[in-house]
């Protein structure tokens, strides 16, 4: 990330699954889209009471507007960068995106994500969990219906190598 990012959108409470053969179970998170990086982080700094206020407060949103394009109070680019820090999240250049596109499926709206990263190829499936089930494992009950294009044109509008 460099120091004059800036922060486009903020999603938190992401349901991240992977798209291989046999693959079980998702990640929560947030996805951050800035002017030049993709970053789904799993691993954050930020405080619990924190999360849950904003995770109630995009709930209202959503079904209010289905725009995707929002930010957050109490999280900023200094927050983004040290949440960075920790390898384990994910900065995706809008070049090392290979294929992104979204649908509406019959419980919810699925962004589907195609990249390569580090000589790794992966593809994912994100979509926004309303409600979860904590037991015996956390899993998402529920989604949210939103509006992906705007995100995804974003990023497409952004790559140098377009498919």
């Amino acid at each position: 990330m460099t120091p004059e990012e800036k922060i486009q959108a903020h999603v938190v409470s992401v349901w991240r699954e992977q798209k291989k053969f046999f693959s079980i179970g998702g990640r929560e998170g947030m996805l951050v889209l800035t002017d030049k990086h993709l970053m789904f982080v799993h691993k954050t700094e930020s405080k619990k009471k924190w999360w849950e206020a904003i995770r109630q407060r995009q709930t209202l949103h959503f079904l209010k507007s289905k725009s995707i394009m929002m930010t957050h109070d109490g999280y900023d680019e200094n927050s983004l960068k040290e949440d960075l820090e920790n390898e384990k999240n994910v900065e995706l250049g809008f070049d090392d995106i290979l294929d992104i596109s979204h649908k509406e499926k019959d419980w919810g709206s699925v962004l589907f994500m195609e990249y390569e990263k580090n000589g790794k190829h992966e593809k994912h499936q994100y979509s926004i969990a309303q409600d979860w089930v904590k037991y015996p494992a956390k899993e998402p009950m529920k989604y949210m219906r939103v509006d992906w294009e705007p995100f995804v044109q974003y990023i497409k509008n952004r790559q140098k190598i377009t498919r």
